[in-house]
Formats: C-alpha cells, structure tokens, sequence
C-alpha cells in the first residue's frame, strides 16, 4: 500500500487494501492449512483473520510488509484460539447427561405437602408419637416420658402413623385407622 499525504484513509487506499487482502487469500489458506491441518478449520481461520484485519485497517501502517501484518493476524489467532481451546473441556453426551442432572426441586416440595397434609389426617395421638420420634429425633424412652405411656406402646404409635402415613400418600385409603 502506498502512504498518502493525508492521515484518514481514502477509498483508493481502502481499495488497495482490499486488493492486496485478495492476493493473499491463497498463501493464507496454506498457512492455515499448515497450522491446524484441517481444510475445513483453516478455511475458516482464513476467513476470521480476513474480517480481523479489515476490522483493524486503520491501524496498518502504509509502507510496512503488509503480508507479515496479515500473517500474524493469521497466527495470533490461531493460537489464542488453541489456548482457549485447551482451557476448555469437551463432554460426552452420554456423561454431560449423567453429570448434569438436577432433580426438579418442586416436586420435594410436592412429596413436602403430601407428607403434611397426610400428617393432618393422622389421629392426634399418632402424629404427636410420629412428630416425637421422627421430627425431633427423640429416643423412644424419651417420647414415651414425655406422652406419659410405655415405649411398647410408643413403638405401636408410631409403626401405625407410619403405615397410615404411607398408605395415605399411595392414594390406598380415604380414612386412617385409630
């Protein structure tokens, strides 16, 4: 390219530009071939570097080796490209399936509600055995003390609620035994 007497670029210069962009698409697509050795990618790498450089046209220095500007642009990236692809990972299908799987969280709050609106229907004596042991985490000698009954009867308590609990939420009864 030729330096003119003005600082902002005319289209002459923008044409010669282009031109030699032009000239040098076939050495560019060889050096991109040498690069990745794939047709395809260095196609496109050629083409990246192209639209790179039209973009920063007004940062070339008329006068200087406009085919060494060009073939950095080429390399640099290329190689910021590599390294980006080196940071990343590719997945499996198969694995990213496994690996990134969140079960739906409003269905715990569905089983939440199932479990509450079951509980309302357990009888009073039950729920309250059922609340001790299995809210709180108390011991059975420590419900029975505080429900005022023996454990055995405790251990009676709350296998039923839970029996009544479950057959509830399965939809098998409409009324709980007491």
């Amino acid at each position: 390219m030729e330096a003119t007497t003005t600082d902002a670029p005319t289209d002459d210069d923008y044409e010669q530009f282009r031109s030699d962009m032009v000239r040098l698409i076939p050495s560019l697509r060889a050096f991109a071939r040498g690069l990745c050795r794939n047709p395809d990618l260095a196609d496109d790498l050629t083409q990246e570097a192209m639209m790179r450089a039209w973009a920063s046209r007004h940062t070339f220095t008329p006068g200087t080796n406009f085919r060494a500007w060009m073939f950095r642009i080429l390399r640099n990236h290329f190689y910021g490209a590599a390294k980006k692809l080196r940071r990343e990972t590719s997945l499996d299908p198969e694995v990213a399936e496994r690996t990134l799987v969140q079960e739906a969280t409003q269905e715990h709050a569905l089983h939440v509600n199932d479990v509450d609106t079951a509980m309302a229907r357990l009888p009073e004596h039950q729920a309250e055995v059922l609340w001790l042991i299995a809210g709180a985490g108390m011991s059975y000698e420590d419900a029975a003390d505080i429900v005022g009954v023996g454990i055995g009867t405790i251990k009676s308590r709350l296998n039923r609620a839970r029996a009544a609990i479950k057959s509830i939420i399965e939809g098998e009864t409409e009324r709980v035994a007491v």
